[in-house]
């Protein structure tokens, strides 16, 4: 009775779609075809690929890390398949702040107009985020990253956005790179990285300071970029219960970030693999 049902189940199928019985049963021998073969196994490395990046990672940096691993692929297919099952990169929106101008501030000019990056240590830049803990408090993050080659190279967490915060990432940027000739540190125009302190610190390891133009906070867009990603990445996926847990998931993403993540910019290599070659 069973097998008469299902012959019965096919004539409609045929008859609905216009296929011969005879069609059917040789699509039916034939089985899977091999494209479809290879888009099953392909896609179980695209998922892995994608799981591995937090779901961060879109169509054309997969398809970097399958051509690293000699999986040889185009992104229009890896497109498909990701579309095919619904696979959608999440995507960082970056919001451009306005802070208050300081008459003061007009001192320190722009100097990385024309400045051509070659190397490692030439510009370093920095910002300061806030994150809102789960108890309505805030914590303050201060970044500072190679502008060569996207390395973040310190950072300090702090319950209070002042000169102290921005003055330990510095030291501690100093103790991990060293402090070089022709150094630049470029910021915006934050009363954190004009107080004296912070000028002085600067001064003391003879890095010249340079500040955002005035209207152009585009100047430290890299900044403004990263801490979105890091947000987007990692911390809008979780409830911020502890400083201790925050710092820990600081720490797991800025070793992601600098030896995992790969940046289009930089021929989607990590910042450590980028500055690896530059150095052989």
């Amino acid at each position: 009775m069973e097998q008469n049902r299902e012959k019965h189940s096919i004539a409609l199928m045929c008859r609905v779609y216009s296929v011969t019985r005879d069609g059917y049963n040789s699509w039916h021998r034939r089985g899977i075809s091999a494209r479809r073969t290879e888009d099953s196994e392909l896609f179980e490395m695209i998922s892995m690929i994608f799981k591995r990046h937090n779901g961060c990672y879109g169509s054309p940096k997969i398809m970097q890390e399958l051509r690293k691993i000699g999986i040889g692929v185009g992104q229009k297919r890896v497109a498909r398949i990701m579309r095919e099952h619904g696979l959608t990169a999440t995507k960082a929106r970056i919001y451009i702040s306005r802070p208050g101008l300081y008459k003061h501030v007009n001192r320190v000019p722009c100097r990385i107009a024309d400045i051509e990056l070659r190397a490692p240590n030439q510009l370093w830049v920095g910002d300061v985020t806030y994150l809102k803990m789960q108890d309505g408090s805030w914590q303050y993050l201060s970044v500072i990253m190679d502008r060569f080659s996207r390395r973040i190279i310190s950072w300090s967490l702090s319950e209070r956005r002042d000169a102290q915060l921005t003055v330990s990432a510095l030291q501690r940027a100093v103790r991990n790179r060293g402090h070089h000739e022709e150094l630049i540190f470029h910021s915006d125009r934050g009363v954190e990285y004009m107080a004296n302190d912070y000028r002085k610190k600067l001064g003391h390891y003879g890095i010249s300071q340079s500040m955002n133009r005035a209207k152009s906070m585009n100047d430290n867009a890299f900044m403004e970029s990263f801490f979105q990603q890091f947000k987007t990445e990692r911390i809008k996926r979780v409830v911020l219960e502890s400083v201790e847990q925050l710092r820990g998931i600081i720490t797991e993403y800025m070793r992601y970030y600098n030896y995992e993540r790969s940046h289009s910019s930089i021929g989607y290599l990590s910042p450590h693999e980028f500055e690896s070659r530059i150095s052989c």
